[in-house]
């Protein structure tokens, strides 16, 4: 029988990928569906720049106040206003959820990496293993399921779309355009970058919709809210509103953060080029805008799989080994696409990278937010907040160029930021070897009573 703390991780990992199978889905398809004057991509920068924002400050107010389980919710319903502004996408309807959903997107992530933490403490020190194996055990987990919903969401948009069979073979003069060759800031259209029928998209964003609202549900009904004590403590006792709202900032006082920033950066930077350059510069220019989904997909199930097996390879290889390896993946691919001519008749080698991406971008997410949580036990909200805003500077970076400097610059840009990191992130787990961080026990998270009994060595068995 598989224990409450593990219940839990199913939990938060189902609501996400119901909820994740609907954004990711708009994430990918927006610059096609609303390229009007850069609308979708335009869109998309504001989410990031929102939610760099929200990382400021809101994580800590929400989740001291609501709890970790109340914070999903509400990040889950900001979610989905943005599905239901591309109902009817314009200015006056996308741009205002950009923002809603960039205001409870760093709440959402920092609670449930918060959760995910303290249901990983927890059952370490009720199993009397060590911590941080559990929490990279359950990240692992998490990931595993959370990245399929890029199968899903991007199986739902071929599926629906592909009624639409306006689809021209791609003239030879415009394959030499693609890839690094050729600039890449303007791809040439054709009848396979053309706006679907709109009883198709409303289809689309209905199904959605739905599934958004789904996950809502299955969090608010079956997830426990394992801090509810806390939560409740903190209404109770209030601290000075200008202490919460600068923790993210005192937080940088430690040198072990500001040593990780660019490791988290480059975390936008490497999601956001295979979202963005990839899918356009290479998959659409050569292959057409219906070869995207698929693409995608390919990347989102290698990343689903790979998530759940370094989760649970981590306590024996260590978290630097499966840095290494990313390190070296995305270092190979970098330097092959800067060389790479992609052709239709290569159709296998478009969706090799995907999957040495989606690889790396596994031990990437896992290994990172679990090195969050190692790290920082005791300022676990502050911390992921500060994971959030840093990553999401990353990608307000890469879009905010995206339109002005080449692609060949761009992958530059990708492999100075993964050099450095390579240089700095090995600081900090050198001195995390020598200097181990204390993990937070399980008392932590009791009640006061049951607290106050822990202090008196009093042995009792606590209900989770």
């Amino acid at each position: 029988m598989i224990s409450r703390n593990f219940k839990n991780v199913l939990v938060v990992s189902i609501g996400f990928l119901s909820l994740f199978t609907a954004y990711g889905g708009l994430q990918s398809l927006q610059s096609s569906l609303n390229a009007a004057q850069g609308m979708g991509v335009a869109s998309l920068s504001v989410i990031y720049a929102s939610i760099i924002i929200s990382s400021m400050f809101l994580p800590p107010i929400m989740i001291k106040n609501l709890g970790c389980k109340w914070t999903i919710v509400v990040g889950m319903a900001c979610y989905v206003s943005y599905s239901v502004g591309n109902l009817f996408p314009g200015w006056y309807s996308l741009i205002p959820t950009s923002v809603i959903l960039g205001l409870g997107g760093s709440p959402l992530w920092s609670a449930k990496c918060t959760y995910l933490t303290i249901s990983g403490n927890m059952q370490a020190s009720k199993d009397g293993k060590k911590g941080s194996d559990i929490i990279n055990q359950y990240f692992g987990i998490f990931f595993f399921i959370f990245q399929s919903s890029g199968v899903w969401g991007n199986l739902m948009s071929s599926l629906i779309f592909g009624q639409d069979t306006n689809i021209a073979n791609i003239p030879e003069e415009v394959l030499e355009t693609c890839g690094a060759a050729d600039c890449g800031l303007v791809v040439s259209s054709n009848s396979t970058t053309s706006r679907p029928a709109r009883k198709l998209v409303w289809t689309l964003v209905g199904c959605y919709i739905g599934v958004g609202v789904l996950a809502m549900l299955i969090v608010a009904v079956f997830l426990d809210n394992i801090d509810r004590e806390q939560a409740s403590q903190f209404r109770g006792n209030r601290e000075p509103f200008c202490h919460t709202f600068l923790a993210t900032f005192r937080l940088l006082k430690d040198w072990r953060l500001l040593t990780l920033i660019p490791l988290t950066m480059y975390s936008g930077f490497e999601q956001s080029f295979l979202s963005g350059e990839y899918t356009k510069n290479y998959a659409t220019c050569a292959l057409g805008i219906h070869y995207v989904g698929f693409v995608m997909m390919c990347f989102a199930a290698t990343n689903s799989l790979c998530s759940y097996l370094f989760g649970r390879l981590a306590r024996y290889t260590g978290r630097a080994a499966l840095f290494g390896l990313a390190a070296v993946s995305n270092f190979a691919c970098i330097i092959a696409l800067l060389y790479w001519r992609p052709h239709p008749d290569q159709l296998p080698v478009f969706f090799v990278f995907p999957a040495l991406w989606g690889m790396s971008d596994a031990i990437w997410q896992t290994q990172t937010n679990a090195l969050y949580g190692v790290l920082f036990p005791r300022d676990k909200e502050a911390a992921f907040a500060n994971y959030r805003m840093w990553e999401s500077l990353g990608f307000v970076i890469a879009f905010a160029y995206s339109t002005f400097i080449c692609l060949e610059y761009k992958l530059y840009i990708l492999l100075a930021v993964l050099l450095l990191t390579s240089v700095t992130y090995p600081i900090v787990e050198y001195h995390e070897h020598k200097h181990p961080t204390v993990p937070v026990e399980e008392g932590a998270y009791l009640s006061n009573k049951e607290a106050m009994e822990a202090d008196s060595k009093i042995i009792c068995q606590t209900e989770m």
